[in-house]
């Protein structure tokens, strides 16, 4: 019995070794990173902040020590409740955005139309309030210029796929991959694709996680609408690929090889009394 008890301890070690083989023989399937260079200090490539394209929807917010004159040049805040708006007080408030249109003009109070389309928020903050001194209706105006509707999605083998929200005008890929839950197991880290709407194009990029080019990729700081894809494995990709009948016949395999090893251990212990 002792004998008995002895092979099946080595058995089961053989196997542990084995899975821990195979273990670490994928690690440089999924680790980032693997040509970092540690202790180098490496340049950091500013990011200047996405552009206004038209679709866009931003808010301009327009303060000054005059409130009533600043008031002229501000939407009005929205109040809603269970899908309705109105123009009232309420527990609920929103501030009304500027659409910006397909030839990337907004009209804005008072001003009148203004092409806002390739600028950043800040160059368009500076032209409303250059404009507002130069008519001479604000001396003192502040203006903050926010992004309403930026969002990105991320697809394909990540934990939670869907699409994001983000606060501000800047998020890199590794961030909305983490907002994500990061990659699976079965996503392919060296070929993760962005997706970008452009100027009337539709650009691909492609972006190794596995390596620190990462950071000088064009699509390491995504803009708006940008989609982020993982691809499946090889591994996932069979296994999805698996029809009905082929999982039925697996299930049927797995429950008679459990039902042989059930007998065969039965077997073993009657034989050893």
């Amino acid at each position: 019995m002792g004998k008995k008890r002895e092979i099946i301890s080595r058995a089961a070690s053989a196997v542990m070794t084995i899975i821990m083989f195979a273990s670490c023989g994928q690690v440089k399937d999924i680790a980032y990173f693997q040509d970092k260079a540690v202790d180098r200090p490496e340049e950091i490539d500013l990011h200047g902040g996405i552009v206004i394209q038209p679709k866009d929807m931003i808010s301009i917010v327009v303060s000054s020590r005059n409130p009533e004159l600043a008031t002229m040049f501000n939407l009005p805040v929205v109040s809603y409740q269970a899908g309705s708006e109105i123009v009232t007080a309420g527990a609920q408030q929103r501030l009304l955005g500027y659409v910006v249109d397909n030839e990337g003009y907004i009209d804005f109070p008072v001003i009148g139309r203004l092409h806002v389309s390739g600028m950043t928020r800040w160059e368009l903050s500076d032209t409303i309030k250059d404009t507002l001194l130069d008519k001479g209706y604000l001396n003192d105006a502040v203006v903050t210029v926010e992004f309403m509707n930026f969002k990105v999605s991320v697809l394909g083998e990540v934990n939670h796929p869907g699409t994001y929200t983000i606060e501000g005008d800047k998020v890199t890929v590794l961030q909305a991959l983490s907002l994500a839950g990061d990659l699976t197991i079965f996503g392919k880290r060296e070929n993760v694709t962005v997706i970008r709407e452009l100027d009337g194009q539709r650009v691909f990029y492609n972006v190794d996680l596995c390596s620190v080019d990462v950071f000088k990729s064009p699509a390491y700081n995504l803009q708006q609408n940008d989609i982020v894809y993982v691809e499946p494995s090889e591994i996932k990709a069979r296994q999805s690929t698996l029809d009905d009948k082929g999982l039925r016949m697996t299930s049927i395999v797995i429950s008679s090889g459990s039902l042989l090893v059930s007998v065969a251990t039965l077997l073993a212990t009657l034989l050893a009394r």
